[in-house]
C-alpha cells in the first residue's frame, strides 16, 4: 500500500477514534447526570421522610394523612428504582461505546505503527543508497589518484 494511501487510512482512523471518544464521553456525562438525579431523588425522599417523622412527633398524624404521605414515599421509592434502571442501562451503553473507542484506537495505532515501519524502511533504503554513492565516489577517487 502506498504511503499516501496509508496516511489517508491513518487520518480516517484518527477521525473515527476521535468520534468514538466523543461518543464515549457523552455517554459518561449522561451516566453522571443520571446519578446526580438519583442522588437528588434519594435526598428529597430522605428529607420528606424526616419532615413527616418530625411532624408526626410534634403534631401527630391522622390515618388518612399518614396513608397519603406513605403513598407519596412509595412513589418516590418507585422513581428511585426507575432511575437506578436508567443508570444501569446508561452504564451498559457507555461501556459499549468505550469498547468501540478502544477498538478504533487500536486500529489507529496499528496504522501508525505501519506508517512508522514504512518510514524507517525508506530511511534505511536512503541510507544504503547514500552509502553506495559515497563508496562509488571514493572508488572513483582512488582509481583517479592511482591513474595519475
Amino acid at each position: 500500500m502506498a504511503n499516501s494511501q496509508l496516511q489517508l487510512v491513518a487520518k480516517l482512523e484518527q477521525e473515527k477514534e476521535e468520534k468514538a471518544a466523543m461518543n464515549y464521553q457523552l455517554a459518561q456525562n449522561y451516566v453522571d447526570e443520571q446519578r446526580m438525579k438519583l442522588q437528588g431523588l434519594e435526598q428529597y425522599r430522605l428529607d420528606y421522610f424526616r419532615n413527616i417523622q418530625k411532624k408526626g412527633q410534634e403534631e401527630g398524624l391522622q390515618a388518612m394523612s399518614f396513608n397519603q404521605h406513605q403513598g407519596f414515599i412509595t412513589k418516590l421509592d418507585s422513581a428511585c428504582e426507575q432511575q437506578r434502571k436508567i443508570i444501569h442501562n446508561a452504564v451498559l451503553a457507555a461501556d459499549q461505546r468505550k469498547e468501540i473507542w478502544l477498538k478504533h484506537q487500536q486500529k489507529r495505532k496499528a496504522v501508525d505503527m505501519l506508517l512508522e515501519k514504512k518510514k524507517q524502511e525508506a530511511l534505511l533504503i536512503e541510507a544504503k543508497l547514500d552509502q553506495k554513492l559515497m563508496d562509488e565516489v571514493a572508488t572513483q577517487r582512488f582509481f583517479r589518484r592511482k591513474a595519475s
